[in-house]
């Protein structure tokens, strides 16, 4: 006797149908918008007239861009200091925090928080008015009897008081570096003292080999969001890069081209060149990991 199945239960249609507002939004609002901008970074678009064909011109134009160097510069400058500070911050507490101190659950929530708030406008602004030259930190220096200058408005201090803001949202990395602090085996520790290796040595020789593997985690991840730094930026300068270009982040510069000047395909080939350079240097990252990561089950570096 031949039992006549339902075609919904023959057939993958049903977790399809399930799949499908996802595969709505990923081709609709991803996908899709990312080719449109490949194609508008070949054009000359300002949002009012249609888009005209150009070809490589975008492109040529921006390596002769001054205020484009300037913030290919300084986007380079803060990633190449916030993300080591940040992370040696994170992981100096983590540290710390993993001596079994009590009260652990209120110092580790106290330290995340910062990293919820950070990207919000009224961190940033919290952080315009702390730098100010009227702002709590010069109050506090004043006390000694020293004249700060106005830190966000000078030019050789406005890019330093956003990278304190970046190492200060250092609580998402650092409970991930307690997170795998806590799965570190003791019995290598207590092996250790027996043999007679100091704090420093087993730090060096137990604790940061076995934690590599969250290192390149969190390495990746700040990589990634330092040359996305927007909001802080936007807020701290007033929009306008700071004195002198000195936060005139990549991003910031893609925003004024975009929605300050109209110029959509100036925009959309700045965005492919960041999308570009994120994606190589993170395949750098991911390369050189088999020469510095270590994994439990003899994967990467031996």
């Amino acid at each position: 006797m031949l039992i006549k199945r339902n075609p919904l239960e023959s057939s993958n249609v049903t977790g399809y149908l399930f799949l499908l507002p996802w595969f709505i939004g990923f081709f609709g609002l991803i996908v899709g918008p990312m080719f449109i901008s490949l194609y508008l970074s070949f054009t000359q678009y300002d949002l009012l007239t249609p888009p005209k064909w150009i070809g490589w011109q975008n492109y040529i134009d921006l390596f002769g861009d001054r205020r484009y160097i300037a913030s290919v510069t300084v986007t380079l400058r803060f990633m190449i200091i916030a993300v080591p500070t940040q992370l040696l911050a994170a992981l100096g507490v983590a540290l710390l925090l993993n001596k079994g101190l009590r009260g652990l659950g209120i110092y580790r929530t106290a330290y995340y928080i910062p990293s919820l708030l950070g990207g919000s406008v009224a961190i940033a602004l919290l952080w315009r008015n702390l730098f100010g030259m009227n702002g709590l930190i010069n109050q506090v220096l004043a006390i000694f009897g020293i004249q700060g200058p106005g830190w966000v408005s000078h030019p050789s201090y406005a890019l330093y008081t956003l990278i304190i803001l970046a190492t200060w949202q250092f609580g998402a990395s650092m409970v991930i570096f307690l997170a795998g602090l806590k799965q570190v085996p003791t019995e290598l520790y207590e092996a250790a003292e027996v043999d007679g290796a100091n704090k420093t040595r087993q730090l060096m020789s137990i604790t940061l080999p076995l934690l590599t593997p969250v290192i390149f985690f969190n390495l990746v991840i700040e990589v990634i969001k330092s040359v996305q730094v927007f909001a802080s930026a936007y807020i701290v300068s007033g929009g306008t890069g700071g004195p002198v270009n000195s936060t005139l982040f990549y991003t910031l510069y893609l925003y004024q081209r975009a929605f300050n000047y109209f110029d959509m395909g100036y925009a959309s080939a700045m965005a492919w060149i960041l999308f570009i350079f994120l994606a190589t240097l993170t395949a750098i990252i991911f390369w050189s990991s088999k020469h510095w990561v270590y994994y439990e089950d003899g994967g990467g570096r031996k």
